[in-house]
This record gives structure tokens, sequence and C-alpha cells, in this order.
């Protein structure tokens, strides 16, 4: 994680001493050729504020999914990120562009807060407790409340992260028949 967040950090350093010129790689609503920034998007940031904002629930939340396994953690990234781009990409308005770790995180968060109850681990599931006493309140971000802030994104993260902890975890009840 610490590589991860260095990253960030220095991406936005080449983003501010270019001008911002790396934001315009981010993702642009309704326009087919920027589908692929669905991948770059979440490493881009409009400014330090937006980057130091993200960095922390990035960092913590980042390293819990990354302790259930490389696999489940690259799964759970590729759900959330691939989700967050595409509403940002089909609920955004027109000529916006959406950049930011944000969808991400929100991935990661429903993740850690879902895994515990489709996996039935009573150790998860109280992780997710004390995860969402500290970072629950972060949820009302899926709701147009803040304008600037795509809740686009933050709604398809938050659904990915579900998506990959249903996948990713649940226990086959049927029973199988051999023969």
């Amino acid at each position: 994680m610490g590589v991860a967040v260095a990253l960030l950090w220095l991406i936005e350093l080449a983003d501010q001493i270019t001008r911002g010129s790396l934001d315009a790689l981010g993702i642009h609503a309704w326009q087919l050729s920027s589908l692929p920034s669905v991948f770059v998007a979440p490493w881009l940031h409009v400014d330090w504020a937006h980057l130091s904002a993200n960095t922390v629930p990035f960092a913590v939340l980042g390293f819990l999914v990354i302790l259930g396994g490389a696999v489940r953690a690259l799964l759970s990234t590729l759900w959330s990120v691939v989700t967050s781009g595409v509403f940002a990409w089909l609920l955004s308005p027109p000529n916006t562009v959406t950049i930011g770790a944000s969808g991400l995180i929100f991935g990661w968060l429903t993740y850690l807060l879902t895994r515990g109850i489709f996996g039935r681990d009573g150790k998860q599931i109280l992780l997710a407790v004390v995860i969402f006493l500290v970072y629950g309140g972060i949820l009302w971000g899926v709701f147009p409340t803040q304008v600037g802030v795509s809740w686009q994104a933050h709604l398809g993260g938050a659904i990915g992260g579900v998506l990959a902890a249903w996948f990713g975890h649940r226990r086959r009840t049927a029973s199988r028949i051999h023969g």
C-alpha cells in the first residue's frame, strides 16, 4: 500500500508540474473513447486537497483488503474500479470529467462491510462493525449532496464492492450430487 500511496502522490506532483494536464485523462461522460480511462481516473486528483482527502482512507482500507489475500484484493479492486468508472461514465452529465480514488475507496469500504456476511465469518463481521464505526459516515457520498463530487462514481464503487464480496465470499448452500 505504501508504494500505491507514493504513486498517487508522484502522479499528482507530475500533474501539478504540467498544470493539470493529466486530469484530461479522466473519465469523460458519454464518450466511448474515454472508457479505458476507467482504469486511469482513480490515480488522478484535481489538486493536493483532493488527494489528501483520499490518501488515508485509500491506505487504510486498501491495507485491510490486501490482508484478505492478493487475489481477492485484486478482484475487489477490479470490481470497484470498473463499476465506479462505468457509473461515472454513464450517469454523469455530458461534458464532465471524473477523476479520483474515491470510487475505489467506496468499493473497498463496501467490500469490507459485506464480505463477512456473504462468507458467514464472525471475525469479518466484527471487523466490518469497527470499519463502519470509523468510515461508515462517508457512505452518504452515494447521494448527490455536494456539487463537484461524483456521487455516480461513489455509488458505482459501492455496488462494485458488494458484488466483489458476493462473488468472492459467498458460501455454496446447494448440496452437490456425486454420481
